[in-house]
This record gives structure tokens, sequence and C-alpha cells, in this order.
């Protein structure tokens, strides 16, 4: 359990944790202990990231975590990090020697991620455990002296000094601990003989094992070890390994043989007679997965393998005698797994700025996608492609298995209005896995073209004597942009000649119409230009002269003059 002062202390190093950018990473990073509060105080990331706390709200900020709860929250209105829910380091890496959560910091205008990690620091919260309660060994009063007996070893959930075990026992005349060390520096507990047992003098002994771990306030864990003093069959098998070591890939086939024990007992008769067995302190996850024929010692594989769930597996292996009583000997059986490329990257989506705008500037951040890969070393290298190729796009390697979608190209929404890519990532593993991620990059119109017209001038012929109203002719202009850039209205440009009175154009449509009557022996010839407006923001334009030709018709009839009249008819002509 945490002490106020232990407390205490961890506050005071979270308050004055250096927090820096990492010039390689570009990462933030902070370290806060397990078991933390609810609005326990992390770091000030807006100041930390050079981000303006009024503007956290209209930038849009945002904490994504990857693939864990929401252990942690800030507030946009002091930008301070702070711990959300409750976090358990051991519920949350088990035993790894680094634990750390990863967060994203996503901002727009102009859209940009940042990279945090919180490192979960381990506190002394978890005291060492014993499987079992009691150990029961059967020792024959003719074992010699300093002759080596395993126990049961205690495992902490903790890491670091806090899981650093240590092991006492209550001193006996018999029997004294031995404590050896690991190859991964972890300690193993077992009795050593001291002086020959006498069965009639003492047939069963009580030990008390006590397991302290290294944390301050010390915690401990306790077993109880009954020892029974056995006479007769004084010679245990012996192993010819006290270790057998295997390498082995990862899923292979079931029956697949691990390893062959091999055990030798120096009695006679059935006392010389060995069986092979796991031990009784072997988990059952282990049987599940291995198989072991008492008769040969051949260890064979009955379940699955899978580096990713466990890449190193120990086994704790007994032979024993058919003596009376049964002697046994031990030895351990370590299989390292070996990592083979059998799971596929996996890319994913993680922001997508959408429509792209066609006057958009090169470099400007289109989408930002993350790869992964559950396997390890080469066989968990990813690299990103994009196809097709010829795109005004490519990809950009940002932070660790992040990658930007970034426009190198200029854009033209009338030649192209929305783009289908495929973005692979594929790991380096033998034989090469990859998978897809399809995106539609639609392209936003800009009002970048004027009205057209189809002829740089019309000429248009009407009869004379038409009807008032008369519709005749229909202007058509076009424009390659889309909705209101492309929605044209049409009107006539009368500052060369006052044609209101005879010519109107809808503005919608763009059909002339002739106000009143034409008279040929009046008026022969209208010209004008009509003038095409889009509705963009600013209004694009363009203009085209229409020429109206008035058609005679015979609607004037001969004038016949008497001779009094012709002298003034001939003068006037």
């Amino acid at each position: 359990m945490w002490t106020n002062s232990l407390e205490k202390r961890w506050l005071l190093q979270l308050v004055l944790l250096h927090t820096a950018w990492d010039s390689g990473s570009g990462q933030l990073h902070y370290s806060v202990p397990e078991e933390s509060q609810h609005g326990t105080f992390v770091g000030r990331i807006a100041q930390d990231l050079g981000l303006e706390v009024s503007n956290l709200v209209p930038r849009m900020f945002r904490l994504e975590s990857q693939g864990r709860e929401d252990y942690f929250e800030v507030n946009v209105q002091n930008g301070v990090l702070f711990v959300n829910s409750r976090i358990d380091r051991e519920a949350l890496c088990a035993r790894s020697s680094v634990c750390a959560i990863h967060l994203e910091v996503i901002v727009d205008k102009p859209l940009r991620v940042f990279h945090v990690e919180v490192e979960i620091a381990d506190i002394n919260d978890n005291a060492p455990l014993f499987s079992v309660i009691e150990q029961t060994l059967f020792i024959p009063e003719s074992r010699l002296p300093h002759s080596p007996f395993p126990l049961e070893s205690a495992s902490d959930s903790d890491i670091g000094t806090n899981a650093l075990l240590t092991y006492k026992i209550v001193p006996d005349d018999y029997f004294r601990l031995n404590v050896v060390t690991n190859e991964d520096h972890s300690k193993s507990a077992g009795l050593e003989l001291k002086k020959p047992l006498d069965r009639e003098d003492i047939s069963v002994h009580h030990l008390l094992l006590t397991a302290h771990d290294g944390g301050k306030p010390e915690l401990t864990g306790t077993l109880q070890l009954v020892i029974n003093v056995l006479d007769v069959n004084d010679n245990a098998p012996l192993f010819n390994q006290s270790v057998y070591k295997v390498q082995l890939p990862e899923n292979p086939l079931n029956g697949t043989l691990i390893t062959t024990l091999n055990a030798t007992d120096l009695d006679e008769g059935l006392a010389k007679e060995v069986t092979y067995s796991f031990s009784s302190l072997v988990s059952a996850r282990v049987k599940h997965v291995f198989q072991i024929c008492e008769i040969t010692g051949e260890i064979k594989l009955i379940g699955l393998l899978d580096y990713e769930d466990m890449n190193l597996w120990e086994i704790q292996v007994m032979a024993e005698d058919k003596g009376n009583p049964p002697l046994a000997g031990h030895c351990k059986v370590v299989v390292e797994i070996i990592d083979v490329n059998d799971n596929a990257p996996e890319v994913s989506l993680k922001s997508l700025s959408v429509p792209v705008p066609e006057n958009s500037p090169q470099g400007m951040v289109v989408a930002l996608i993350s790869v992964s890969d559950r396997d390890s070393g080469v066989n968990g290298q990813v690299v990103c492609s994009l196809w097709p190729p010829g795109l005004p796009f490519r990809l950009v390697s940002n932070f660790k298995n992040y990658y930007s979608l970034v426009l190198q190209e200029p854009l033209d929404r009338e030649q192209v209005a929305k783009y289908e890519l495929v973005v692979t990532g594929q790991d380096e593993g033998t034989p090469s896995l990859s998978a897809t991620r399809s995106l539609v990059v639609p392209i936003g119109d800009i009002n970048d073209n004027a009205p057209s017209f189809a002829q740089s001038s019309y000429t248009i012929f009407v009869k004379e004597n038409n009807p008032p109203g008369a519709h005749i002719f229909t202007m058509s202009a076009s424009d390659p942009d889309v909705a209101e850039n492309a929605l044209i209205t049409y009107w006539l440009d009368e500052k060369l000649w006052p044609l209101s009175s005879f010519i109107s154009v809808h503005s919608e449509s763009g059909k002339i119409y002739a106000l009143q009557p034409l008279d040929y022996e009046q008026l022969k010839l209208l010209e004008f230009q009509v003038s095409a407006k889009d509705a963009g923001l600013p209004s694009l334009c363009s203009n085209v002269t229409v020429q109206v030709f008035v058609v005679d018709e015979n609607d004037n009839a001969p004038a016949v003059y008497g001779l009094e009249e012709a002298p003034s008819l001939l003068w006037s002509l």
C-alpha cells in the first residue's frame, strides 16, 4: 500500500519532472506513478507543445490513445494533462520493463499531430506471492550433506527494485537456504542439507520460507515447507543436464518434438526404472501446450506457440524412480520461440481532410495514416507506398510508423474531379506480407473559369412586323465549374445603344425577345453585346456581340399619284 510519505515523494518528483522535445523523435515525455487518482496532474501539455490555450477549442484539440482506455484527459480551459481513470501498471504492461501509454494530440487549422508518451512508473503495490501456500518435500535419510532441493520461487508483479526478491528462512540445524541467481538476474531459492538426516530422531521438519521484495516499504510473502524424511531408496534419478535449452520457430505443427530428456538412477531393480513428468509446480497452461512421454522423456507440442503471445517458456520437469518410496530428480526445459512473419501489417486512417480545394498549396497535408505490425524485428518493419503512380500526392514518413499524404502538384478539378488511391503497407519479412487501405480524395471547386460562348459573335435574322415580345434567339454560355461557380446569368450591355425599348434578355434562360414590332424601312440592323456572369466569389464574366438583321417583307403597296402631284413628287425624288 502507498504511504502518505511515498505519495508525497512521487508527487514531488512529478512536479519537478523535466519535460522536453526529443530532437530526434519529436516526442513529448511525461511520467506518472501507477494508481494515481482521477485528476492527478501530469503536465502542461499545451504549453509544452507550444500551443496557445485560447486556441485549443477553435483548433479542435483532441487527444487519442493508441488502443488503450481513456486513462488521460486534457482540460481545454488551461491545457493541463491529467489522470482520467485509475491505472494499474501490472494489468496494463504485465512485467514489461518499460510501460508507457502513447497518446496522439491532433489539432486542425493547420492539421498537426503530436506524439506524447506517458510512462507509468511502478510503485510497490504487490507483495511477493508463492503459487502455493505449502510445499511438501520427501527427503530420504540417506541423502548426503550439501544435497540441493529446489523450492517454489515467489513472483512479484512489480518491476525493478520493487520486484527484486530476497529469501530468508528460520535457522534450522539440518537445512540452510541456498539462493541461486538465474540468467535473467532473478533469484531462486533452494534448500541445502547441512548434515545427515535421522528419520528416527525427527521424521518431519517444518520451515517457513519468506520472500522479501526491494520496495519501500518492503512487502513479503511466505511459504510453509513440510519436509518428510524417508527411509530406504537412497539414490534419486539424475538428469544429464540441469537445463535443456531449445529454440523453436512459432506456429510449428502439433506433434513437433521439442527435446528428449535423459535421467539415470544408480540404484538397481525397480528403483533404477525412471518415469518422466511435469513438476507439480507447472501451470495448467504449460500442460495445454506441451506433452511429456513418461517412458521416453520426449516432450512434444500439442498446442499453439505464438511469439506475440509468449516468446519464452520455462518448464520444470521431474524424473521419478519406482523405488519404495520413489525418489525424484529435477531439471528445467527452456523453450525460446523465434518470431516468423505471420502477421500482416495494419493500415489505419487517422485523419482525412476532404474535399481538397483545387487551389491548395503544395505541401498541404491531406491525410494522416498509421501502420503497425505485431511481428518483431524486420518482420515488423513496414514500408508504405502509394498506387497508382503519377498521382499529385506523395507519402511522407513521420514519427515511427506514421505517414502523411501530402499534395505535391497543382490540382485542376476540371481535369480530375476526384482521385481514388490505395495505400499499401508491406513488411520486410520473408515472405513479405502486406495490407492496403483505399482512399477517395474529392477535389473542391473554385471559381477559376469564366463563362464562355460557343461563338465569338452571333448573327440573327428576324422578319419585320414580328409580334411584340417574340422570342427571336436563345443565348447559351457554358462554365466548367460546378454549383454556384457555374450558375450563369445574362444581361444586355446598353452602353453603345439604348436597346431597352427594342430588345430584352432573360437573365436565367438567355432567351432574347423583340419587345416591339421591327420595321425594315426604319431599322435594318441592331447590334449589341450580351454578357454572361457566373455566381462565384468573385464572379467572372464574358461578352459576345449579337447582330440582328431585320428582314424585309412586302408590307407596303405601290402608290399612284395624280398629275397635279407629279411635279412635287418628282421634286421630292
